[in-house]
């Protein structure tokens, strides 16, 4: 029988996985991801860092497994979009690469939307903020001309990382659009945003469909990785695009929530549904697209509570203790609400000066109320996605498939269903590195197509469904939840140039 290998940069971890090609998992293992947050905003990472972390995965999860090297019939790689590694001509890393969640070209994404907006969403599908690269590159250009004079490629995440293994230098349509630098009508890169910031489009890379066999690994990255040479690796996809595919959410209407370091709200549509600051992307199934958008902290408020107010407790066992206390609390956290924006906001606010706030305090608040109150903060951010998103499209929401490892948790997958009024269903595999696996398996043979890979191999373990009178009391506490929101902004604005100011 055929194993499969998918990995997964996460902005946490790499996560390597390998299944069977029925989809049942032979063995799991991750190596952890260092971010660095050099000034208030910024956010960055060391690719070396994620091919040291794919080269302690890899050789561990084939341990775990018991299976020999050759056994892999083929692998996918996956990554967050945005994230551009730029090389100079002898192969070097110029520069750290800018994370998705970063916030610095805030004034180049205000003025590309200025001088371009329109031209950028019909070509590019997407509007401008700080997120995408194209935003990121304009402020490098502006504040590190030198580093741009010596790129030679320019990489997206998963490429660049796959481009250890094969030395190929390759990306797939929904990276390219990811940089807000493709053009919807040839599916490849677009002459006129590059020509917005002067971009050499020698420096950008093939496009190809994620299932195209990209290389083979080589025998140094063979050596390196316990991989066998000559194992075929597919270009793979970002990690939003594989999730939603590996989760089989495979028809218009149906959807997904990730609960991850960032949150993200899915939607699979029969066309490209353009309603910016909703992202739209192409999905793995030909024809479809996805719209997406998401929250930037999730886990991560979840890890900073935890460690705030749950420090005395060993790590290894906190989180089931915020989970299990959190059970103990009625729903509204007698009036406690929590915003999670601790590090700004992306969809629907697109304010990275937002701060997060606790607010409704009383003596009558435990640290049960701050747990559950964290679980249902960041369910009413994603609820406001979600009302975005209907409002900007019409779209109408089915089921939701819940990602992520949030979705572990029985108290916070209740709240998500009874704040949104959603029922929403745990597949059996539903993180990156599964679905990146099965795009190998469809690349590599071993799936006759997509949807037979999804058939054959996702499944559901269980789901909630929403409480109608629950579901009533989070009506209110979201309207509560909003209008402090929009008191709060004009605050949190003065504190952020406050800070500023004293930098």
């Amino acid at each position: 029988m055929a194993a499969l290998l998918g990995i997964d940069l996460g902005a946490g971890s790499l996560k390597a996985t390998l299944i069977d090609e029925t989809g049942a998992t032979l063995a799991e293992a991750a190596a952890p991801i260092t971010t660095h947050n050099p000034k208030p905003g910024w956010s960055e990472q060391d690719p070396a860092e994620w091919w040291q972390a794919l080269c302690t995965a890899v050789p561990q999860v084939l341990e775990k497994a018991g299976i020999a090297a050759g056994d892999i019939a083929a692998v996918g790689i996956s990554a967050g979009a945005h994230i551009a590694v730029l090389e100079d001509a002898k192969g070097e890393v110029l520069r750290p690469a800018i994370m998705w969640n970063d916030q610095r070209s805030t004034a180049e994404a205000a003025e590309l939307h200025e001088r371009a907006g329109e031209m950028i969403i019909a070509t590019g599908l997407n509007r401008a903020n700080p997120t995408w690269t194209l935003c990121q590159l304009a402020w490098l250009q502006k504040h590190e001309p030198q580093v741009l004079a010596r790129t030679e490629r320019l990489y997206i995440a998963k490429d660049w990382l796959r481009s250890r293994l094969t030395a190929d230098w390759t990306t797939d349509y929904s990276d390219a659009l990811g940089a807000l630098m493709s053009d919807v009508e040839t599916r490849g890169w677009s002459p006129d945003i590059c020509g917005l910031i002067g971009w050499d489009m020698a420096t950008l890379p093939p496009v190809g469909a994620p299932e195209a066999i990209a290389g083979e690994v080589t025998e140094a990255a063979a050596r390196a990785t316990g991989l066998a040479a000559g194992t075929p690796v597919v270009i793979g996809s970002n990690d939003t695009t594989v999730e939603l595919y590996g989760a089989g959410a495979i028809e218009a209407g149906q959807g997904a929530i990730k609960l991850a370091t960032a949150g993200v709200v899915f939607l699979a549509c029969d066309r490209p549904e353009v309603h910016p600051p909703v992202s739209c992307y192409p999905h793995i199934m030909p024809g479809l697209w996805y719209m997406a958008s998401g929250i930037n902290a999730c886990a991560t408020a979840h890890r900073w509570v935890r460690d705030t107010f749950f420090a005395d407790l060993p790590k290894e066992t906190a989180f089931a203790e915020m989970d299990r206390l959190a059970g103990t609390v009625a729903p509204g956290s007698d009036g406690l609400i929590f915003h999670p924006y601790l590090m700004g906001e992306r969809a629907p606010h697109w304010d990275p000066k937002l701060r997060a706030a606790f607010i409704g305090l009383t003596l009558g608040h435990t640290r049960a109320h701050f747990a559950r109150a964290c679980y249902e903060g960041i369910a009413y951010a994603l609820n406001d996605v979600l009302r975005t998103a209907k409002d900007l499209s019409g779209a109408s929401f089915g089921d939701m498939r819940l990602l992520g490892g949030g979705a572990r948790s029985a108290t916070w997958r209740q709240i998500i269903a009874d704040v949104t009024g959603l029922t929403v269903k745990v597949p059996a595999n539903g993180d990156a590195s599964f679905g990146a696996a099965l795009v190998a398996g469809v690349g590599g043979g071993v799936f006759a197509s997509p949807q037979a890979a999804v058939a054959r191999c996702a499944r559901i373990l269980e789901e909630n469904r929403p409480d109608a009178g629950r579901h009533a009391t989070y009506a209110r506490m979201f309207d509560l939840y909003d209008a402090a929101r929009r008191g709060l902004t004009p605050v949190s604005h003065r504190l952020h140039a406050q800070q500023h100011e004293s930098v």
